[in-house]
């Protein structure tokens, strides 16, 4: 697997901006690159976004458009995730897009947390944070399992492999 890369686009709460970060450098170490077209929102313009002066509908077309240049889509889940809007509006894009969409639990989570609906829906693989398990998920090796990595049972989804 030397020197592989995939073009994802990662779903993540913006408080988890660490945890891109993290798991981009835990794949690296296994000589697995990602290109991550996701949004990391800058301060300034993230208080233009509580001020609601980006209307959702240009948002919404953005994170399309970066959605579709990627092959996966990777949904960091942290204890937070399932809350946020728009991490479940894009586990819902991807899958009308026909995107893989392999969730990843945030490193150091040893509970089991509650996982966004969508991605209870449409989830090709679930796996901790393990560099192995999501580069499996990743090269399409369907997988389920709990935050420490354990076998959990399948949720909804569909198998694609791109």
């Amino acid at each position: 697997m030397s020197g592989k890369i995939k073009n994802v686009f990662v779903s993540h709460h913006h408080k988890d901006d660490s945890s891109v970060d993290g798991l981009t450098k835990i794949l690296s170490g296994k000589e697995y690159k990602i290109r991550n077209s996701s949004i990391r929102v800058k301060p300034e313009n993230q208080e233009r976004l509580d001020k609601n002066k980006i209307s959702n509908r240009t948002i919404e077309r953005l994170l399309r458009m970066k959605m579709r240049w990627a092959s996966q889509v990777i949904v960091i889940i942290g204890k937070e995730t399932h809350q946020r809007k728009w991490v479940n509006w894009e586990i819902q894009a991807a899958h009308k897009l026909g995107k893989p969409i392999v969730g990843v639990y945030e490193s150091g989570l040893k509970n089991q947390v509650e996982l966004p609906e969508n991605l209870k829906k449409y989830a090709t693989s679930i796996v901790g944070w393990r560099s192995d398990s999501v580069i499996g998920a990743l090269e399409g090796q369907t997988q389920f399992q709990n935050p420490d990595g354990t076998p959990s049972p399948k949720i909804g989804g569909r198998h694609i492999v791109c």
